[in-house]
């Protein structure tokens, strides 16, 4: 396992983004983006890149934010967030900005790159997707769902993959089937997968926040990974 830290920019905001790959593999090889939760590019999303890299994949955990600005607390995670969803016009380039980076590292194969999110995240790769980034397929694991406003409707040409937890508060029903309609109109190839009993960050193991509907919950983030390692497959053939 190789990992590498790697600078971008978009606008006059320095980014870092953490690479991963197997460099005992000849060759370039297909990309997958990891796009971190509200609080910023963290652990959690590094330790997921490298678990992409362990699959044969280039991992990359991107960076929203800046490079350095993380959140602690909620009240940090908020005020984070908050600016990207009012503006999902900055949020997208500096998305289009993390996939350019990966797309001129010597290691990837341009043609083959994906992208999955979580939370935050997950909005942000079904984000790129609505927009018409250039990837394969989109992965949200518990993200948020709602549009961007004003945006043109459009084909979205990646393949979609939501994972979601049918009890998460963030998400109500109303909103998953209001994406269900957007996608079908947009004449996506998509899929979601419910799972009950099951609230918001179900993938975290250090998720256990009752006022906001989060918790842990191992079979959903076990199955859902492999429920992602089956698409990747898929899409990245």
């Amino acid at each position: 396992m190789a990992t590498r830290k790697i600078e971008y920019i978009e606008g006059d905001s320095v980014f870092e983004g953490h690479m991963a790959w197997d460099d005992s593999l000849a060759g370039p090889r297909p990309a997958v983006l990891v796009s971190h939760a509200w609080g910023g590019r963290d652990d959690f999303s590094c330790q997921r890149a490298e678990d992409l890299a362990a699959l044969g994949y280039v991992g990359f955990a991107l960076d929203v934010y800046g490079k350095g600005i993380r959140g602690d607390t909620v009240e940090e995670n908020q005020a984070l967030m908050t600016p990207m969803l009012e503006d999902r016009t900055l949020l997208r380039r500096r998305l289009a900005a993390a996939l350019a980076c990966i797309r001129k590292q010597p290691e990837v194969d341009v043609g083959r790159v994906a992208a999955i999110g979580y939370c935050f995240g997950g909005l942000c790769v079904l984000d790129m997707a609505r927009a018409g980034a250039d990837l394969r397929g989109v992965v949200s694991f518990h993200g948020l769902l709602s549009p961007p406003d004003g945006m043109p409707n459009r084909t979205v040409s990646s393949k979609i993959l939501v994972l979601h937890g049918h009890d998460d508060p963030m998400v109500p029903p109303d909103q998953v089937l209001a994406f269900e309609k957007e996608m079908t109109a947009a004449g996506a190839d998509w899929q979601l997968h419910a799972y009950g009993h099951t609230q918001h960050s179900f993938t975290n193991p250090e998720a256990n926040n009752p006022d906001l509907g989060a918790a842990y919950q191992p079979d959903a983030a076990r199955r859902s990974w492999a429920s992602m390692e089956a698409f990747l497959a898929e899409v990245l053939a």
